[in-house]
């Protein structure tokens, strides 16, 4: 039994060695991680090797980067903040389109401006105009993108209907409006004949007049919010509609609690496009009533830039008249910008 074990010993003895040389034969075991390989002694013997990396990118990269961002900054610098920078100023001085040289006088355009007579007439049009297109635009246009968002028939019919008119020219628009509004035979005046109303004289009356030019607008740039507010409507999350559909919400609280909260980044981005757009309006007044009638009853500030500088030779009054314009859009759309930051917070 002595004998037995002994073998016994020995063989156990003998046996981390054939196991030893079994591994000293094999290969150290190597993994890779990130495109690098380590060993299996590197990983026991620690960091003995440090692989450089370059953390500075491709000038490949930087070179399409040029190549894309370049001629882009180009034409922004030339035909955008090149002729601001020239316009703010002009604004302090005396100079018409004809005129070779202008003469610097300082803030007295500006003075002239805060004192002019028919300063506050301009600014309460274009307060008036701005604020009616902007909401009339609005509220229409998510009515007709929610109704033509539903499965009726013809709807894409209608919605080419709705949208064709904001890519016509708004000189063409005008002139088409300018037989709709016509007191004697025009569309509105036969309508309200049918009913024995006469209808009003939107050329002559200065109230009238600029309902008439904000209606067309409205008409013109409708196709525009419609698209966008249709568009916000489709990609909304079609679950929170089955949740509200399931607890038994009706129509007005779906509504109010689960489609208008999902709108709201699209409401302020269209907010403050149209609101910009509508500041800006020209080709519309000056086809259908040229400022008029009776001195200023429709002009705005961006037709008043245009009456100054090519009708009145004043082209750094208009110039001011621009700037002034320039700081208010800026200072509005800065306060927008904070109220949707607010909102997404």
């Amino acid at each position: 039994m002595n004998d037995q074990s002994n073998r016994d010993f020995g063989m156990d003895a003998q046996r981390p060695d054939s196991v030893q040389s079994e591994f000293t034969n094999r290969s150290p075991a190597t993994s890779t991680v990130g495109g690098l390989q380590s060993t299996a002694t590197d990983i026991g013997q620690g960091p003995s090797r440090k692989v450089k990396r370059s953390d500075r990118p491709d000038n490949r990269e930087w070179l399409l980067a040029a190549v894309l961002l370049v001629p882009n900054l180009v034409l922004l610098l030339s035909f955008t903040y090149r002729p601001l920078v020239d316009n703010v100023r002009l604004s302090f001085t005396n100079w018409n389109v004809s005129s070779p040289t202008a003469d610097w006088i300082g803030f007295a355009n500006y003075r002239t401006w805060w004192n002019h007579p028919s300063t506050w007439q301009v600014l309460s049009n274009t307060l008036i105009f701005t604020v009616a297109t902007v909401f009339g635009s609005i509220l229409l246009g998510l009515f007709l993108a929610m109704v033509l968002d539903q499965k009726i028939k013809g709807r894409n019919f209608v919605r080419s209907v709705v949208f064709a008119p904001y890519i016509i020219s708004g000189a063409a628009i005008g002139v088409a409006f300018q037989f709709v509004f016509e007191p004697n035979f025009g569309l509105i005046a036969d309508v309200l004949a049918r009913f024995g109303v006469a209808s009003p004289d939107f050329y002559q009356e200065p109230t009238w007049a600029l309902f008439m030019v904000t209606v067309t607008y409205i008409w013109k740039n409708l196709g525009y919010t419609f698209v966008i507010y249709l568009a916000a409507l489709q990609g909304r999350r079609k679950d929170l509609d089955e949740a509200a559909e399931i607890d038994g919400t009706n129509q007005w609280r779906r509504i109010t609690r689960v489609i208008l909260p999902q709108l709201r980044p699209t409401t302020f981005f269209l907010s403050i496009t149209v609101l910009l757009n509508s500041m800006q309006v020209f080709d519309i007044i000056n086809v259908m009533t040229r400022g008029g009638p009776q001195g200023n009853t429709t002009t705005t500030m961006v037709y008043q830039v245009y009456q100054e500088t090519f009708v009145n030779n004043r082209a750094g009054y208009g110039a001011t008249v621009a700037t002034i314009l320039f700081i208010i859009l800026l200072i509005i759309t800065m306060i927008q910008v904070h109220f949707m930051q607010r909102g997404e917070q």
